[in-house]
């Protein structure tokens, strides 16, 4: 993995973490009382992929909008200072979306969204495309990260796919379902069970204890890789792990591998990032879903928007082996 090449391309965010403890009840309403000890700040959205896959490979960077604000500099900063490449990085005329999260000891109290969700003006989209075109050649996988606020539209998210496909690039795409696109013609499309059933339109159906034998669940994958004309199709399960459909017909289910949950911020982020980087580095679509169904376990076992180190994932196989 170490020598492929990555770009994380969609909705950019500043992640801020306020950290404290609770020992009261406030008096002017049934709320706890924060007394804050710190603040820590992360690249979000997509940004937290790129941040997932710098931990195994120095050659990541990102496309997308950024506020020129205070949010949108110490974003900036902090790719910069992580290695992550910015020359994708567009100013944007309103501001940088910040989502905040209060915890209290290890429990997240409550999330403050600071965001305006709205698209590309033409300049901004020529000079997106243009980054996009100018990294191409020195890239080998392209991750579309949807979080809804704004920068994919329908010709955005083609004309990303389009381009990448014809450069030779592995083209992953982590959908929203708040903004149903056709997304077609992509290497893999990575919903949850929820944005799956959604996006394919059949009604929701409770997971059964074995995904293989879940006939719902497998309506809906075979539903989505026609609608989306993927190659692959990667739904994750939750507590049930992840399932893998293959153009050719395969399936694959592989079990969870989380220990312990203590937050799900950004194990979405983590499985796209490993899967895809996985893919670029030529594992089987087999492998590369347990390689990213290990990661993903590691990092709900901590907290924040985290990431995982390559010894941290090796420790997980070598684990689960004895």
């Amino acid at each position: 993995m170490s020598g492929r090449r990555v770009l994380v391309a969609g909705d950019l965010m500043l992640d801020e973490f306020i950290w404290g403890k609770v020992s009261r009840i406030s008096p002017e309403a049934p709320v706890p009382v924060v007394a804050v000890d710190r603040e820590t700040f992360y690249p979000g959205g997509a940004a937290n992929v790129a941040r997932n896959l710098h931990q195994f490979t120095n050659r990541t960077s990102v496309l997308g909008l950024a506020g020129e604000d205070a949010a949108g500099t110490r974003l900036r900063e902090l790719l910069a200072a992580g290695g992550i490449g910015t020359d994708g990085v567009v100013n944007r005329a309103g501001p940088t979306t910040v989502k905040t999260r209060i915890i209290a000891r290890t429990q997240q109290v409550v999330r403050v969204d600071r965001e305006l969700a709205e698209p590309a003006g033409p300049a901004q989209r020529k000079a997106l495309l243009s980054a996009l075109d100018a990294a191409l050649p020195q890239t080998d996988g392209v991750i579309l990260e949807d979080y809804g606020k704004g920068f994919f539209d329908e010709e955005m998210s083609s004309e990303i796919i389009r381009r990448a496909r014809a450069a030779g690039c592995v083209v992953a795409v982590d959908p929203n379902p708040g903004n149903p696109l056709a997304w077609r013609g992509a290497t893999v499309v990575k919903p949850n069970r929820h944005e799956a059933f959604a996006a394919a339109g059949l009604p929701w159906s409770e997971p059964v204890a074995h995904p293989l034998e879940d006939k719902q669940l497998l309506q809906v994958g075979e539903t989505l890789l026609a609608k989306w004309d993927a190659d692959q199709l990667l739904i994750t399960l939750s507590e049930l792990g992840m399932m893998l459909f293959t153009k050719d017909g395969g399936r694959h289910h592989t079990p969870t591998r989380a220990r312990e949950v203590f937050d799900v911020s950004g194990a979405g982020d983590t499985a796209i990032a490993l899967y895809t980087l996985a893919l670029c580095a030529g594992a089987t679509p087999v492998e590369a879903s347990e390689i990213a169904n290990h990661a993903s376990g590691v990092v709900v076992g901590k907290l924040g928007t985290a990431t995982l180190t390559p010894a941290e994932l090796l420790a997980s196989f070598e684990n689960h082996a004895r």
